[in-house]
């Protein structure tokens, strides 16, 4: 059975269709954007279980956009996309980007590489009132030039403290009725002190003539402390014995404490242990100390049980200097910024909050814990002894 013969209209029909479809299709790919280049914003829901990891690493559709819009970003050159830089700096190019930041006093005339004839090594800083006067400037003379001085006043009175020459180059913070601790979360950013080897967080009722900033931080190296604080005179109240000051030995990491305080003899307060009242931290140290700082817990108390998660070994890295020794006061002077409460002094309210807070701080760094070895399925009871 043979084809039947196609009419000659009939196949210019057809050679006209092919060639008028061929070039509608070239017209229309000439007319729209590329597929490689082209954002198709569709919404989660519509692509719920689709794993897209793939096409993001071809140069197909991108579908989803992400929250960093990396992405995108990615698929055009011109813009500038650097995922390493600091969060939130992406779109700037490296150069550019200055991630830290230091106390150094500028001037507000000259060339700026010339503002600085030296540059402080170390910072210290002091929560002050201003009846305090006489025992701060006592202390900011045994810190050199080679330190910076951080100043935060609890009282709201800064400018009377000029009255000392060394105030004129010092920082001044002000905040009424607040805490070391709470300033510290929030003008003590690692990145605020990256510039400094060493932060000294000292509290203002310290006597210091048996002390010496410079010799200090010689033995901290010397014996490699990240963590440490000078040794406290022994003295009626003293609460603790890994603070006390020994007479043969230069640096301390152990000590014995009464019966029952020490269940296990490498862990506070026997050994990788000082207290909140004088600390001093490395730099690193303090990077890891600032995090576990909670923003309500204004007072401190329990994070010198909890220094220790900071460094590793901790019993070898913390520990108090001997040699240079200082005095603690004991005045009560913070205590007088509370406020008296159903019949109780203003004094006895603020240290209810501590003890309260010391409670809420341990329960929320062991859930913390629990939480975390759970995830990888590890049984968190039997870490208690190392942790």
């Amino acid at each position: 059975m043979g084809f039947a013969k196609r009419k000659p209209n009939e196949s210019m029909k057809f050679i006209v269709i092919f060639f008028f479809g061929g070039f509608l299709g070239l017209f229309i790919g000439l007319s729209l954007p590329t597929f490689s280049t082209t954002k198709l914003n569709l919404p989660s829901s519509l692509l719920p279980s689709i794993d897209l990891s793939c096409i993001r690493g071809s140069n197909a559709w991108s579908f989803v956009k992400n929250d960093d819009s990396a992405s995108s970003e990615n698929h055009n050159p011109s813009k500038i996309w650097v995922p390493t830089n600091p969060r939130g700096s992406e779109r700037l190019p490296p150069g550019i980007v200055n991630a830290q930041s230091d106390f150094f006093l500028r001037r507000l005339w000259g060339l700026p590489s010339e503002d600085l004839t030296s540059k402080p090594k170390y910072l210290v800083t002091f929560t002050v009132g201003y009846q305090q006067k006489n025992n701060i400037d006592a202390a900011v003379k045994k810190f050199s030039k080679d330190f910076t001085i951080l100043l935060f006043h609890y009282d709201g009175r800064t400018t009377e403290w000029d009255e000392f020459e060394w105030s004129k180059r010092a920082i001044h913070v002000s905040a009424h009725k607040q805490t070391k601790w709470w300033y510290a979360k929030r003008f003590l950013h690692p990145d605020i002190v990256a510039s400094y080897e060493y932060i000294f967080m000292w509290d203002e009722d310290l006597g210091v003539e048996n002390f010496n900033a410079e010799e200090y931080l010689k033995l901290v190296k010397k014996h490699g402390l990240e963590i440490s604080q000078p040794a406290l005179e022994p003295q009626k109240g003293l609460i603790w014995n890994m603070t006390k000051r020994r007479n043969d030995s230069e640096v301390h990491k152990e000590a014995q404490e009464k019966p029952g305080k020490c269940k296990y003899p490498l862990l506070p307060p026997c050994a990788a242990f000082v207290e909140i009242m004088a600390p001093v931290f490395s730099r690193d140290a303090w990077r890891c100390v600032w995090h576990m700082i909670q923003n309500e817990f204004v007072h401190g108390w329990g994070l010198d049980f909890a220094f220790r998660k900071c460094v590793e070994p901790a019993h070898e890295k913390i520990g108090v200097v001997d040699a240079q020794w200082i005095v603690h006061q004991g005045i009560p002077s913070l205590g007088d910024q509370g406020e008296a409460q159903t019949g109780k002094p203003a004094w006895r309210a603020v240290k209810e909050r501590c003890g309260m807070e010391w409670r809420m701080f341990q329960g929320r760094l062991t859930n913390a814990e629990k939480g975390y070895y759970k995830s990888k399925g590890i049984d968190f009871s039997n870490l208690l002894v190392h942790n």
